[in-house]
């Protein structure tokens, strides 16, 4: 459940971007990267307390979101699907070359939010770390409610990714929507990263992995539902570890992806997905 809660954050930031602009964001990953860096630079290097290095971290990861339209999306004219899927690929690049060099080759760890004494419960040792993720999927999940259903932004992007020239007919500023979206989705991914580097370490080069995860999620969910995204990620973290756990941890990156082709060919939708792919789905 917590490496699902981990896909699952990556894929919800990957359906927000797909939503308003039909772009898989491959650099996705990359923010994931940068979050955890970032938040062990502020905590760590810095010794800033957990409870401001966490909302530092994600206003600078936010910030990264905006350049990364700002400098990778927006400058292109003309822009097909293609051609925009291929930037965010080149950003990706660019994004991991520049950790690797700001931060080195060598993995680095976080000190987690409780400490790291397990907790048993019914005879099952849990990390306190492990809780912190879970939560923090569910604040995520609560407050992209709130937002796309009771704020006006969140509502003006549900109409970009309904009909972007209907939105444009009145009066709202698609650019901004997509420029939203981005910044959303490393912030996003940026929690992913904080929460996961106590678990797991973080190094540069992490990024494609958790990219490829993170897109499987949405796919075995259904491309563009946000409940999919969820329910995908953490049946893809329930896929993995039990397939570590009872037949071999080595081949545990191939048993999701095994479980993910043989649903493409049964339902190529998703899980929650429909035969034709709806851009404007709810929470």
């Amino acid at each position: 459940m917590t490496v699902g809660s981990i896909y699952a954050m990556i894929a919800v930031g990957f359906n927000i971007i797909y939503n308003v602009t039909e772009i898989i964001n491959l650099a996705q990953g990359e923010f994931v990267v940068l979050g955890g860096l970032v938040m062990v630079f502020i905590r760590v290097t810095l010794s800033i307390p957990t409870i401001l290095a966490f909302p530092l971290t994600l206003l600078i990861v936010f910030m990264v979101g905006v350049l990364f339209d700002r400098l990778a999306i927006r400058p292109i004219k003309q822009p097909s699907v293609m051609t925009l899927i291929i930037a965010t690929i080149a950003a990706s690049m660019i994004l991991k070359g520049s950790a690797m060099f700001i931060w080195g080759k060598d993995p680095y760890d976080l000190p987690a939010f409780s400490g790291r004494t397990p907790i048993n419960f019914l005879g099952a040792f849990i990390q306190p770390q492990a809780l912190w993720i879970m939560g923090l999927l569910v604040v995520i999940v609560l407050a992209l409610t709130l937002f796309f259903e009771r704020n006006i932004m969140g509502k003006a992007m549900k109409a970009c990714a309904d009909n972007p020239d209907a939105a444009k007919l009145v009066g709202i500023n698609v650019n901004h929507m997509i420029l939203l979206s981005f910044a959303l989705s490393a912030a996003i991914g940026a929690v992913a990263g904080i929460g996961m580097t106590p678990l797991a370490l973080m190094e540069y080069d992490r990024g494609a992995m958790l990219a490829v995860k993170g897109f499987a999620a949405v796919i075995l969910g259904g491309l563009g539902s946000f409940p999919g995204a969820i329910l995908g990620g953490l049946v893809l973290g329930l896929i993995e570890s039990l397939g570590a756990g009872y037949i071999s941890s080595g081949y545990k990156d191939a048993f999701a992806l095994i479980i993910l082709l043989l649903l493409l060919f049964v339902k190529p939708s998703g899980l929650l997905g429909n035969a034709t792919v709806a851009k404007l789905k709810k929470f």
